[in-house]
């Protein structure tokens, strides 16, 4: 009797056991909902970098890591960064002739100012063109000598009514700035003209994707101040520039006495880093690195990136990118259940603000914790929680960047629900780019950008758990067979390793030919495509018809135009497009 309980009491231990390493190995839409249900949730307001909230999300994906049996690295798993947050002003303050001039009403500090304490003459300087072109001269600097003055300059072009124009290569502000500083000028007053902004706007102080300081204090005055300034009427200089297509500028016999004061805020984050060790003697000391980035939006509002910038309200990023984290958890799950298998050590980066910048990955690839060189390969999960259960399609970018890549996942696909969608280029718009600048073979999966990216509405209730069940155990397999297999992956390059602009200094194009005719302001119809163009490269066609960029309305070729002059090289924006009237979006890289 004694031993027929001894038998069941071991079979149902050996039973339990074995039902728990099966757990673990598991991957299951219910695991993939726990975690996302987590990250997404309100409770964490959107994983902002630098709060409290996303420090809780780091920790989870830190306590994750351990409990599956993972070896944290860096400070307890988490590598510390610094990421701007924000700008404010500081002490500032702007007289004229000895008149005070008041903050935010009267005048603004632009927030790539430098901070200064000047006092100075000023000059009047026009539109601030030196332009010495084979079609087209203008020279506001031929008359002046600027050297240690503040300049006065109209914003924008005297063609801002013409569809097309040579100016506009020469209009970005920055690009004014540079100019004045390379003259000798030591501040910029930026005046709109009537013809860009009828309202007189002054513009918010926000910090833009990427912002640096522009070498010089640059401050926005309203039209009023401007004629203080100049000691005439800023719309007949508007006007007498416009008509006459020619320079004017002069000696103001005005002063500023002025201090600049801006400051971004600065915070701490971090990636968040484990590694399943490798069993092959040589082969543990080469990597597979598996990584997503876990923060997103907070509660949006303008320059976050939000597509509802005018909304605020939690954005709590479930697909983008809580499902990407789900998906790594759990490879890390499967495979640290199966760590006696693997020859190459497998890392796990959690990244923290990708949104702001590709900033956390850079910043690995800038500090590694492991030689970059015994890195085989780079997986990128950013978005793959929306697979569309009718195409099961799930795009696969980089596939040019190994010569290994598109033989392994052919195979792969062969005994697979998934359509795999390729794409060769190395570079693109989430942290696998920061790797594939390295020379490392990356891969980077997606299942699609939808109408709810970059809003509050992407929330846990959409997300196709099932759909993601079955992309992330072909994950856990592609890095299981790159982990496993003797011969490593051959490098080769697959496209820029950086967004490039054509010409230095030339306004952003999206590489689409628009359509002129069309004045019903219901959009921008897309006449052609330019082939290899950033609308191409995106998923742009012909036919297309262009509703809004980045959440802001689009109706004609004009507001096209002039949304487009407030980026720069190097931004990513959304494109909303209608297309046979299904709306669809888009993640352009400029």
């Amino acid at each position: 009797m004694k031993l027929k309980f001894y038998i069941l009491i071991t079979l149902s231990l050996v039973l339990f056991l074995s039902h728990n390493l099966t757990g673990q190995e598991a991957i299951t839409a219910k695991d993939l909902y726990k975690h996302i249900d987590f990250l997404a949730s309100d409770s964490l307001k959107g994983r902002k970098p630098g709060t409290e909230e996303s420090k809780i999300a780091a920790q989870y994906i830190a306590d994750e890591f351990k409990h599956y049996g993972l070896k944290l690295l860096a400070k307890d798993g988490f590598q510390y960064f610094d990421v701007k947050s924000g700008v404010k002003p500081g002490d500032n303050y702007l007289k004229i002739n000895g008149a005070d001039v008041e903050p935010g009403k009267e005048y603004t500090v632009l927030s790539y100012s430098e901070n200064v304490k000047s006092k100075s003459d000023i000059l009047f300087l026009g539109y601030g063109f030196d332009i010495n072109d084979d079609k087209l001269k203008w020279n506001d600097y031929q008359d002046v000598d600027v050297t240690d003055k503040w300049v006065v300059i109209f914003r924008g072009h005297p063609e801002l009514d013409q569809r097309m124009s040579m100016f506009s290569n020469y209009a970005d502000e920055r690009a004014k700035i540079l100019t004045a500083k390379d003259k000798g000028a030591i501040g910029v007053i930026f005046v709109s003209p009537a013809k860009m902004d009828e309202q007189d706007e002054l513009i918010p102080l926000k910090m833009g994707r990427g912002d640096v300081k522009a070498g010089l204090p640059v401050i926005q005055v309203k039209r009023t101040i401007a004629e203080k300034i100049v000691n005439k009427s800023i719309s007949a200089l508007e006007n007498t520039l416009n008509d006459g297509r020619k320079p004017i500028s002069f000696d103001c016999k005005s002063e500023i006495e002025i201090k600049t004061e801006v400051n971004y805020q600065v915070l701490k984050t971090q990636n968040v880093i484990g590694v399943i060790e490798g069993n092959d003697p040589v082969l543990k000391n080469e990597y597979i690195l598996v990584g997503a980035h876990y923060d997103h939006l907070g509660i949006g509002g303008p320059g976050s990136g939000s597509r509802q910038p005018d909304t605020l309200a939690i954005h709590n990023g479930a697909d983008d990118n809580a499902s990407g984290v789900a998906t790594i958890l759990e490879i890390a799950q499967k495979l640290a259940a199966q760590s006696k298998k693997i020859k190459r050590s497998i890392l796990f980066i959690a990244f923290g603000a990708e949104e702001s910048g590709l900033l956390g990955s850079q910043y690995f690839a800038n500090h590694p914790l492991v030689d970059l060189n015994k890195i085989d390969a780079m997986l990128n999960f950013d978005m793959v929680g929306r697979l569309n259960s009718t195409t099961n399609e799930v795009s696969v970018g980089g596939t040019g960047t190994a010569a290994e890549w598109e033989t392994m996942l052919t195979d792969y696909q062969k005994n697979s629900p998934l359509k795999l969608a390729f794409s060769k280029e190395g570079y693109g718009p989430s942290d696998h780019a920061s790797f594939y600048s390295q020379n490392i073979p990356v891969l980077f999966f997606n299942t699609g950008v939808h109408n709810d990216y970059h809003t509050p509405a992407d929330d846990t209730e959409f997300i196709n758990f099932d759909g993601q069940e079955k992309l992330t155990k072909m994950g856990a397999d592609l890095v299981l067979q790159l982990s496993t297999q003797m011969e490593g992956l051959h490098f080769q390059e697959s496209g820029p390793k950086k967004q490039t602009s054509s010409r230095e200094g030339m306004k952003v194009r999206l590489g689409i030919m628009p359509g002129f005719a069309s004045t019903d302001n219901n959009g921008l119809k897309v006449e052609g495509v330019t082939k290899d163009g950033p609308a191409e490269k995106a998923g742009l066609l012909k036919g297309d018809l262009i509703i809004s960029i980045n959440g802001e309305k689009i109706q004609n070729i004009y507001d096209y135009m002039n949304r487009l002059k407030k980026f720069n090289p190097g931004d990513r924006i959304s494109v909303d497009v209608l297309r046979s009237e299904e709306k669809k979006v888009f993640i352009v890289d400029l």
